[in-house]
C-alpha cells in the first residue's frame, strides 16, 4: 500500500472534488432566491450550524498556515490558536442571540444589513460592506493559496504531474471553487461543512497520535530537538516575541467575534434557542481539529533538524510534507481530503459575503436598493471576486513572500478591527452612535491598510491589526459619548434590552 501512497491520496482528493460538484448541483436545486444564496433561508439545524462555524474558523488558515507558522516561529502561534476558543464565548454571549433577532425582525440578508438596522445609517452599511470586501480579498487569497499548495504537494508525488507549477494549481483550485460556489451558494458550503467538520475532528485527533509516534520519545523528544537548535522557539512567546504574541491574543481572543463569515452563520439557524447547543458543539469541534496545528509544526521542524527529511522549500509545506512522509496512506488521503474540504467551504463563505457586499449592500447604501436579479449577479460577481483573489494570492506568494498564516492574520485583523466595535460592542451598548461606527471603521481601514501598503514598521514589533483594533474601539466609544444620544427604532430598542 505504501508504494501506492500518492495514488491513494490522489484518489481520496478526486473523490472529494466529485463530492463537491455533486453538492454544488444539489444545492443549486435548493437555491431559488438571494436569501437562499446568502443565508440559506435561515432554516438550518443546530448541528449543521455548529459544524459550519467551527470548520470555518480553521480552514486553510489553521490546517496549512498554522503548522507552517509553528515550523517557522516555534510556539508563538499558540497565542492565536489557543485564545480563539475564548472568541467563541465572546461571540455567542454578545452577538449570536441579538444578531439572529435583528435578522428575523428586519429580514436581513447580510451583516451590513444588520449594521444599517442597528445604526439607521447607510454610511455605516457602506463602510461595513467595503471592509468585508477588502478583508475578503486578503482572507480568500489565503484559502486559494493554501488550496493550491495542498494540490501541488499531492500532484508532485505522482509521476504524471511531478513538475506541476503553483500557478497551474491556483488556476485549477479557483476553477473548482468557482463552480462549487456559483452553483450552490452558502447552502453548498454549510452542508459540506457538516461532512468535513466531522472528518476534521477525527483527523485532528489521529494526526496528533501519528505525530506523537514519529520519534520514540514522542512530541517531548521533538520539542527537545527544536529547543536544542533554537531555545527561543520553544519559549512561551516563541521567536515572534512577547508584543506580537500579546497582539495576537487580543486580535484572536476578541476578534473571532468580529469575523463576518462566522457571524453570518449565526444568522442562519432556524431557532434562536439553538445557540445553547451550537456553542458547545462548535468549541468542542474546534479544539479537536486544532490539535493538528501545533503538533505537526513542531514535529516536522524536529524531523528536518534531525536529518529525517529534506528542508522544506517553504514553511507552509509543513502539513502536506508531514502527511506524505509519516501518515498511513489511507489516513493521509482522508486528511488531505479534509484539508481541501475545510478550505473549499470557507472559501465559499468568503465569496458569499464578498458578493453580498458588492451586489446587495453597497448598491443599497448608494442608491437605496440592491441590484435587480440579485441571484444572477451574485453568481457573476462570485467569479469576479474569485479571480481577483487568485491574482492576489499569487502576488503575495511570489512578490511578497507571505506565509499563509500571516496573510490570513491580516484578513482576520481587517475584519476584527472594523467589526468588533460596531457589531460586538454596538449590539450591546445603546449609547453607540452611527458617527462613532463610521469613524471606527474608517480608522481601522486606514491603519490596517496604511501599515500594510506603505509599509510601516511599528516599534517593539507591535502588530498592525492590534493597533487598528485598539484605536477603532477607543474611537467608537469616545465619539459615541461625545455625540448626541441615539434614538432607536422600537424593535431595536427591545432587542438591545434583552
Amino acid at each position: 500500500m505504501e508504494a501506492l501512497r500518492s495514488e491513494i491520496i490522489l484518489g481520496f482528493v478526486a473523490a472529494y472534488l466529485v463530492f463537491c460538484v455533486a453538492v454544488g448541483l444539489w444545492a443549486m436545486r435548493r437555491t431559488h432566491s438571494a436569501g437562499d444564496f446568502f443565508v440559506a433561508g435561515r432554516s438550518l439545524g443546530p448541528f449543521v450550524v455548529a459544524m459550519a462555524i467551527f470548520s470555518s474558523t480553521l480552514s486553510g488558515f489553521g490546517f496549512v498556515g498554522g503548522p507552517g507558522l509553528v515550523y517557522a516561529t516555534g510556539v508563538s502561534s499558540l497565542w492565536m490558536v489557543a485564545v480563539s476558543a475564548i472568541g467563541y464565548g465572546v461571540g455567542f454571549w454578545l452577538v449570536a442571540k441579538r444578531i439572529r433577532m435583528v435578522t428575523e425582525v428586519r429580514r436581513c440578508l447580510s451583516l451590513p444589513d444588520v449594521v444599517a438596522a442597528r445604526y439607521n445609517s447607510e454610511g455605516a452599511r457602506f463602510l461595513t460592506a467595503l471592509t468585508i470586501l477588502l478583508g475578503v480579498m486578503g482572507y480568500l487569497a489565503t484559502q486559494i493559496l493554501a488550496l493550491a499548495l495542498v494540490m501541488q504537494s499531492i500532484l508532485q508525488g505522482t509521476e504524471a504531474f511531478a513538475g506541476v507549477s503553483l500557478v497551474s494549481c491556483v488556476l485549477f483550485a479557483t476553477a473548482i471553487l468557482v463552480f462549487y460556489s456559483v452553483t450552490g451558494g452558502i447552502i453548498a458550503s454549510v452542508y459540506t461543512d457538516l461532512v468535513q467538520g466531522a472528518v476534521m475532528i477525527v483527523a485532528g485527533l489521529l494526526i496528533v497520535i501519528v505525530a506523537a509516534n514519529v520519534f520514540d520519545g514522542g512530541i517531548e523528544q521533538a520539542s527537545a530537538i527544536v529547543l536544542a537548535d533554537n531555545s527561543e522557539a520553544m519559549m512561551p512567546f516563541g521567536t515572534a516575541g512577547i508584543i506580537a504574541c500579546l497582539s495576537w491574543f487580543f486580535i484572536f481572543g476578541f476578534g473571532l467575534a468580529g469575523q463576518p463569515h462566522l457571524i453570518t452563520k449565526m444568522m442562519m439557524n432556524k431557532r434562536i434557542s439553538d445557540n445553547r447547543t451550537i456553542y458547545p458543539m462548535s468549541v468542542f469541534g474546534y479544539i479537536m481539529a486544532a490539535l493538528l496545528w501545533v503538533s505537526v509544526g513542531i514535529v516536522m521542524r524536529a524531523v528536518v533538524l534531525d536529518g529525517g527529511h529534506d528542508p522544506l522549500g517553504a514553511p507552509d509545506a509543513a502539513a502536506p510534507a508531514f502527511l506524505s512522509a509519516f501518515a498511513h496512506p489511507l489516513l493521509a488521503g482522508v486528511v488531505f481530503a479534509a484539508l481541501l474540504a475545510a478550505i473549499m467551504s470557507t472559501s465559499d463563505a468568503f465569496l458569499n459575503i464578498g458578493t453580498a457586499a458588492v451586489i446587495h449592500d453597497i448598491p443599497i447604501a448608494i442608491r437605496g436598493r440592491s441590484l435587480d436579479r440579485e441571484l444572477l449577479w451574485a453568481r457573476v460577481f462570485t467569479i469576479v471576486i474569485a479571480a481577483v483573489a487568485a491574482g492576489f494570492a499569487l502576488f503575495s506568494f511570489y512578490q511578497n513572500e507571505r506565509l499563509v498564516a500571516i496573510l490570513g492574520a491580516f484578513g482576520w485583523s481587517t475584519f476584527a478591527a472594523a467589526i468588533v466595535p460596531v457589531v460586538v460592542i454596538g449590539l450591546n451598548w445603546k449609547r453607540g452612535t452611527a458617527r462613532g461606527a463610521v469613524v471606527a471603521v474608517l480608522a481601522s481601514l486606514l491603519i490596517n491598510f496604511g501599515i500594510e501598503i506603505l509599509p510601516i514598521s511599528l516599534p517593539k514589533d507591535i502588530n498592525g491589526g492590534f493597533l487598528a483594533m485598539l484605536t477603532s474601539i477607543t474611537l467608537f466609544i469616545c465619539v459615541s459619548l461625545l455625540d448626541k444620544r441615539p434614538k432607536h427604532a422600537p424593535e431595536m430598542a427591545r432587542i438591545m434590552k434583552i
